[in-house]
């Protein structure tokens, strides 16, 4: 395979690091753990030849990407009223079928690309909350 092959698996693993952390640490700090190991991932990815400059710009971007889509959709479920580790623990499972679908040409970019867009649509989407009968309650 190619060079292209290549970036886009080290865009792919970058945004599956990104998605794992997104459900494991706090937001604060996801997108920069997420970029550092989106670049581990682009430069180790080949294991006879170190990955070039390009894979590791890609892992460094899938990851911040990936981070960003998926703290958006953890911190919905979050306050949907979804458990820290159940989440946790769900988000991991997606994090591996996403590292898994980074390996197929092409959808590695397409998913660092996709995540950030799914989390801009959920939230235009996300409903506001709304105090609803409990305010009724308070006499």
């Amino acid at each position: 395979m190619g060079a292209w092959y290549w970036i886009g698996v080290g865009a792919g693993l970058g945004a599956a690091a990104g998605i794992l952390l997104a459900g494991a640490v706090r937001t604060v700090v996801v997108v920069a753990l997420a970029a550092a190991a989106g670049a581990g991932l682009g430069y180790g990815i080949d294991a006879w030849q170190p990955g070039g400059w390009g894979d590791i710009v890609a892992g460094v971007l899938g990851g911040a990407l990936g981070s960003v889509g998926a703290v958006q959709i953890v911190r919905g479920a979050l306050k949907r009223g979804g458990t820290r580790g159940g989440t946790a623990a769900i988000v991991a499972g997606v994090a591996l079928v996403a590292a898994g679908i980074a390996w197929v040409p092409a959808l590695g970019y397409l998913e660092a690309l996709a995540l950030p867009a799914l989390a801009a649509r959920l939230h235009r989407r996300a409903p506001e909350r709304y105090a609803g009968l409990r305010t009724l309650a308070r006499d």
